[in-house]
């Protein structure tokens, strides 16, 4: 039977630490037929990626079920956009609840500590608003706590429901039993308002962590809101406004001035100017007439027009982006697997400093030993409860891919966020990468004899009129601006990286490098001058040949980028070696080189070289870490094989697809930006587990009670869950600083 990979995201509740996480993410990765798993503290999901004949989807929402927590198959007809929105709309619903829970608590509890205490308000009063708080606003604490030990589990909620709970107990006995407390001359205090603020400070943490979440997928929310919620179609000669669901490929949709476009399209009629910053960063509005491709959420300028729609749905540009956004925020960053260790024993460790706390100072021989018992257990299960490093990783991934999607630059993933940190060598593709991509023909030469440059120019367009690479569109471009006539090929093959070949007008006509018409029994010696100084002003080279017969070469110039030199000394300035990589000749390529401030050329390559020469590269010196930048179907294997492979994102789908970061603008300075945030990135995600793992280090033995030997000083658990909220919102908010980080 053959392996069916599928990938697919559930939506998951009930997970409030990093020992949740760690605990779904094992449940996972334990079921049979599942390959790999990803689980997001943030967004509240798993990503999974199953043998479809081996297990389902419905399988791994049982298994999610079973230890305790909840899950759902996701909605089936549900576009990426709307999912996106429906996340964001829960998440600022959990915001508002929390919100309210705490505010509330926090009332309460001041009423307590400073009104019904001083007051001598009985005691029974106290314990009735302490039941209120813990049965309504900490309700979900105590319930989970439940369901993980049910399933011999522990989590942040066992160490909020232990410690609230002990203290409530005790100060349940004191208030019905004081007489307990009296034949051991212990006074009968109670803590009812601990238990109260213990809750409204955890609250009030999680409140704010979940704000501070909602900032962190800001990028992507600015994404989805992007798309218009309404198309006017046209039918039967009539504009009706439908939803944006309701739209299907072939439609006719009607583009007024100024209007956002709602889906990809072709025009069909009439003429404007598009604003397409948003997907390319291309600065000023590019004009679309009949025939030109329009982006879904893009901006119309003046002009109207018509158009048909292509794509819609999930296949959108739009939607692919948010699609590849919310996938790379919900993948780990390799780092993410100490945090991942530690949180799986990490509970139950602080369960047992907690006891053995207890047990120390029911030792020490002074009064009132059970009360201080019972605070400095409870202090160590609050102060400890490892919300921190459940954030720690994810937080600064979801931030640095969203900064880094409004630089026009998508990674896909923390994985690819960590590796490209660390890149040591850059090569960069010529065509389209280096340069512009956008060729015209600078000279027509021919080889004398019979040749025509009509003729030439005729068949050679002809035949690279059904290809996609530049320099194809380059000679037929020329050719339709000096009205020569195009004609279909009646055959035509590929030769990647070396040229093409085919038949018009009953003709076979050989269009490539000289290596292509070699092979072709065709020699090109009577042009080698004239090659020769075009080549050397960095222009490329396609020789012509018709029915064996060499008819000349054409010329196509393709002017370097604007940021290309400026890009390669950013790069060499952080350490790293560029070098050049391309199917093209030596002197154009050295041409090319010079310009751009590039020293290593590696020319003359096919794909299958290209390959060969990132290998070469990763085993220098033990092992370099190579990053590729490619745009063209024959750099795919070669992104493939990089540590980190880079497509321009006016390349081919192929490259994008088999790239790990997607450049979206086109200009180099973005891969300068991407390596720069990376190791931004890097640096925020060890400060957030070093703090941390510190925070935990330094706060567990306080609590404890270590500084009370030598300066009389014991924690409370009140301060305990205060510091507790602090570490968890510091984290999120160290994360949030890469929204300003500066760039190289």
């Amino acid at each position: 039977m053959s392996t069916a990979t599928h990938t697919v995201r559930i939506p998951v509740s009930g997970m409030t630490c990093a020992a949740c996480q760690s605990r779904v993410q094992r449940t996972l990765q334990k079921q049979v037929g599942v390959n790999d798993a990803a689980v997001n503290l943030l967004l509240h999901d798993a990503m999974v990626t199953y043998d479809a004949n081996t297990t389902t989807p419905q399988t791994l929402v049982d298994a999610i079920r079973d230890v305790g927590y909840g899950a759902e198959l996701p909605v089936s007809d549900q576009s990426v956009v709307d999912g996106a929105e429906a996340r964001d709309a829960a998440d600022l619903a959990e915001f508002r609840t929390l919100r309210l829970k705490a505010i509330v608590s926090a009332v309460v509890g001041a009423f307590v500590m400073f009104v019904a205490m001083p007051l001598m308000v009985p005691a029974w009063v106290q314990m009735l608003l302490a039941l209120i708080i813990m049965t309504w606003a900490g309700r979900h604490f105590y319930v989970r706590a439940w369901a993980a030990l049910r399933h011999g589990a522990s989590d942040m909620n066992t160490l909020i429901a232990l410690g609230t709970g002990s203290a409530f107990a005790y100060s349940v006995i004191a208030t019905l039993s004081p007489e307990r407390f009296a034949t051991h001359g212990v006074m009968p205090d109670v803590y009812y308002e601990a238990v109260i603020v213990i809750i409204a400070f955890v609250l009030t943490g999680n409140a704010f962590e979940a704000r501070a979440k909602t900032r962190t997928t800001s990028a992507l929310r600015a994404l989805t809101k992007l798309q218009p919620k309404i198309a006017r179609i046209v039918r039967d000669g009539v504009e009706l406004d439908v939803p944006l669901a309701h739209v299907s490929r072939g439609d006719i949709v009607s583009v007024r001035p100024g209007e956002r476009i709602p889906v990809d399209g072709l025009v069909t009629d009439g003429e404007s100017t598009v604003d397409e910053a948003m997907m390319t960063g291309e600065a000023m509005p590019v004009h679309k007439q009949i025939g030109a491709a329009v982006i879904g959420g893009t901006i119309n300028g003046t002009g109207a027009f018509r158009m048909q729609v292509t794509t819609v749905g999930a296949s959108s540009v739009l939607s692919q982006i948010v699609s590849l956004m919310r996938d790379a925020q919900s993948t780990r960053a390799p780092i993410q697997a100490l945090a991942d260790r530690v949180s799986a024993v990490f509970v139950p460790i602080v369960l047992v400093l907690s006891a053995v706390t207890f047990a120390l100072w029911m030792l020490i021989p002074e009064h009132a030993a059970w009360m201080r018992a019972l605070a400095a257990s409870v202090a160590v299960m609050i102060i400890a409860c490892p919300c921190a490093m459940g954030l720690a990783v994810p937080t600064a991934v979801m931030v640095a891919t969203g900064k880094a999607a409004q630089l026009g630059i998508l990674m896909k993933g923390g994985d690819v966020l960590q590796r490209a940190g660390n890149i040591q060598t850059v090569v960069l593709d010529k065509t389209g990468t280096l340069t512009e991509g956008r060729p015209s023909v600078s000279e027509i030469m021919t080889a004398g004899g019979d040749a025509s440059t009509h003729e030439m120019l005729r068949a050679a367009a002809s035949l690279e009129s059904v290809s996609e690479h530049p320099l194809a569109e380059a000679i037929v471009r020329h050719a339709r601006e000096h009205n020569v006539a195009i004609v279909t090929p009646t055959h035509f093959e590929s030769r990647t990286g070396l040229g093409v070949l085919g038949d018009v007008d009953a003709r076979q006509v050989v269009v490539g490098s000289a290596a292509l018409l070699s092979a072709h029994s065709v020699t090109v010696d009577t042009l080698a001058e004239q090659v020769a100084r075009v080549t050397n002003e960095g222009q490329s080279v396609l020789f012509v040949a018709i029915d064996g017969a060499l008819q000349g070469a054409i010329a196509v110039s393709d002017p370097i980028k604007v940021s290309a030199s400026r890009a390669v000394a950013a790069l060499r300035a952080m350490g790293i070696d560029v070098v050049m990589l391309t199917g093209d000749n030596e002197r154009t390529a050295n041409a090319i080189a010079r310009t751009a401030g590039i020293s290593r050329v590696v020319a003359d390559v096919l794909p299958a070289g290209k390959v060969a020469a990132i290998r070469q590269l990763q085993r220098e010196q033990n092992g370099r870490i190579v990053a590729m930048v490619g745009d063209g179907v024959n750099d795919a294997p070669a992104l493939a094989q990089a540590d980190v492979g880079m497509a321009i994102g006016t390349g081919t789908d192929v490259a994008r697809q088999a790239a790990d970061v997607v450049l979206m603008r086109g200009d180099l300075q973005s891969i300068v930006h991407a390596i720069s945030l990376s190791r931004a990135t890097m640096r925020t995600m060890k400060q957030n587990l070093f703090w941390a793992f510190v925070y935990n280090v330094i706060g567990i033995p306080i609590a404890a009670g270590a500084l009370y030997p030598s300066f009389g000083v014991m924690l409370s658990p009140m301060l305990a869950s205060a510091a507790m909220a602090f570490s968890s919102v510091s984290v999120v908010t160290n994360s949030l600083r890469l929204r300003r980080v500066a760039l190289v």
